[in-house]
């Protein structure tokens, strides 16, 4: 769902400056092996003609980068043709699914293994990766030299399912964070705020002065519930137990804390945001803040690129959500394990297959690819050369995975079992916290009753 958000036309432009720079810096690896490269798959490999085929989902500047690596790599194999097929990341899944079971495939990019099924939750159906290794799909990659070139954390949190590797996870997103107008702060003698009080106090100061505070894209929806998820994340800061606590039945979605989070949401959506932004679609948001209509932004890390393609000296920042009163709860990034690779386990060109990650996980190719599409690495020896990159390093030891990261709905729980603040209006029909939160856990509570 995320990728969508990517502002087209500035992409476009980003996309021929990537491909031209990622061709510059993944050709050094086309003339000798990487010190990463295992001498005897790159014998095998290079002993047929082989035509590898690769399944990617759509983003631009990953897109961009893969076309310049495929033509890199064939360059160095002129004996492995790479065969690429690039599918909507909704649709992502489901193909990888199909061509898994079919054998037609045999490299695929997945997203980070997420949503397992706990031991407390009743009657729910494993994730589709799960399903996948299960089914005898992914190959094992276990002990392969590339795998040690990753964080370790991130092989296990994102790839390792009952003690054995499937994935290597290419990339981390934040979602929880808010950008913020760093001109446009100084000239009102705006601090950053570190606590919900200030957030507040800030926007106030904005609105006096004829400036909005917050904008996001409001008419796809969906860009004003993942806005709030660094408020959700500061009152719950432990997202795991609050998925734990809300399938026991320890945490209510109408309890006194929650409560206090619905308060807030119905504040963030009718008071911070500006009017008419139930109008701006997503792809406009990152465009609207670059103008300096407004002073923050609320949203995902995979926005600054569009920011800065819309206006390459504009300057801006990027801070956790000051969601709760208590600064030790607003010192924290939520978000995701995005991308990785892994490969199919019936695949006839298994040599070829491992190579063709060997030499993207070389430490060069791999900050060429980050550097590209602005993930948060998961190779300790990449670096953060972006503007975001930059911004989000000194959180990075605080980065935690979001809740909907860990959250599967009980079965026959109501359309409402979720912690929106697209509920309120503008963007929803809700307009009183109490009824909202009681309506979302006896949604919940349906769900729960359901499974017994």
């Amino acid at each position: 769902m995320f990728k969508k958000i990517y502002f087209v036309m500035t992409m476009l432009m980003l996309a021929s400056v990537i491909l031209a720079a990622c061709t510059t810096t993944a050709s050094p690896t086309a003339s000798s092996p990487t010190a990463s490269s295992n001498t005897t798959t790159d014998q095998k490999a290079a002993a047929a003609n082989v035509t590898l085929r690769v399944l990617i989902h759509q983003n631009p500047p990953m897109v961009a980068f893969m076309e310049a690596f495929n033509q890199s790599f064939h360059k160095k194999y002129p004996n492995i043709t790479i065969d690429m097929s690039v599918v909507n990341a909704s649709d992502l899944s489901t193909v990888t699914q199909t061509r898994l079971t079919a054998n037609d495939v045999d490299v695929v990019d997945m997203f980070g293994f997420a949503n397992a099924a706990q031991s407390y939750m009743k009657k729910v159906d494993a994730p589709n990766w799960q399903q996948l290794i299960d089914a005898g799909l992914l190959m094992d990659l276990t002990g392969q030299p590339f795998v040690q070139k990753y964080d370790a954390a991130a092989v296990k949190d994102a790839g390792t399912y009952n003690g054995k590797v499937y994935e290597i996870n290419l990339g981390r997103v934040s979602y929880s964070g808010i950008y913020y107008n760093k001109d446009m702060f100084t000239a009102n003698n705006v601090k950053v705020p570190t606590v919900w009080s200030e957030l507040v106090a800030a926007c106030q100061t904005f609105k006096a002065a004829n400036i909005s505070c917050m904008t996001a894209g409001g008419k796809d929806g969906w860009p004003i519930f993942v806005g709030a998820y660094g408020l959700l994340g500061s009152i719950y800061p432990d997202q795991a137990a609050l998925v734990q606590g809300l399938w026991t039945g320890t945490i209510k979605w109408n309890d006194a804390k929650s409560l206090s989070m619905w308060e807030r949401m119905q504040v963030y959506t009718s008071e911070m945001m500006e009017s008419g932004a139930s109008g701006i679609a997503g792809d406009a948001a990152p465009g609207r803040f670059a103008s300096g209509a407004v002073a923050m932004f609320p949203g995902g890390t995979w926005y600054a690129p569009a920011i800065d393609a819309a206006q390459p000296a504009f300057k801006w920042g990027y801070i956790p959500f000051p969601g709760s009163d208590n600064a030790e709860d607003n010192k924290y990034l939520f978000g995701k394990y995005d991308q990785g690779w892994a490969v199919a386990a019936g695949t006839p060109n298994k040599d070829a297959a491992l190579l063709y990650l060997t030499e993207f996980s070389d430490s060069a190719n791999y900050q060429a690819f980050v550097d590209a599409v602005g993930f948060i690495p998961t190779q300790s020896t990449a670096t953060l050369n972006t503007t975001i990159g930059k911004e989000v390093a000194p959180y990075l030891v605080n980065f935690r995975v979001g809740y909907e990261q860990y959250w599967i709905a009980p079965k026959g729980a109501g359309q409402f079992a979720n912690p929106w603040a697209s509920y309120f209006k503008p963007f929803g029909t809700d307009d009183d916290p109490k009824t909202l939160a009681d309506k979302v856990q006896a949604d919940l509570q349906s769900g729960l009753d359901a499974v017994k």
